[in-house]
């Protein structure tokens, strides 16, 4: 099943972040500096459009770019096949990996911790929207 949200600015940010960790794994790594420099733009859009240093679309944008810097010097570089596979998933199917890891996090859950919470988290299906609201939804 395909989520192509052309209508989301989100989405046009992921499928740009996408291009640019493609030209970086193609060995051109000044794709990667252009990707932190994205998202980084992109985390100070979203933190003025939530209006919440803490609204999950900001919690999401956060850690992504952190997981960007953490791969960015060259023994680490390999790391960025993580975000490259999972930022073309969010782009093409709407599974969003980084989301549902965020969603973990003791802050963002009512549930305890477990392995039926991790197996839900991780094998429900994509939704349209927050990954929250859907497992909102399918509770």
């Amino acid at each position: 099943m395909f989520i192509i949200e052309y209508k989301d600015i989100g989405w046009w940010y992921w499928l740009v972040t996408a291009i640019l960790l493609t030209v970086g794994i193609s060995g051109n790594s000044l794709g990667f500096i252009l990707a932190i420099s994205l998202t980084s733009f992109q985390l100070i859009h979203y933190i003025f459009r939530e209006k919440n240093i803490k609204a999950f679309p900001v919690q999401v944008r956060f850690w992504y770019l952190m997981l960007l810097f953490v791969s960015l010097p060259d023994i680490m570089q390999w790391l960025y096949w993580v975000p490259y596979v999972g930022t073309w998933a969010q782009i093409i199917f709407g599974y969003c990996a980084m989301a549902r890891m965020v969603s973990l996090w003791p802050w963002n859950r009512e549930e305890a911790f477990s392995m039926k919470l991790l197996i839900k988290t991780f094998l429900s299906r994509p939704v349209k929207g927050s990954v929250k609201q859907g497992f909102a939804e399918n509770t």
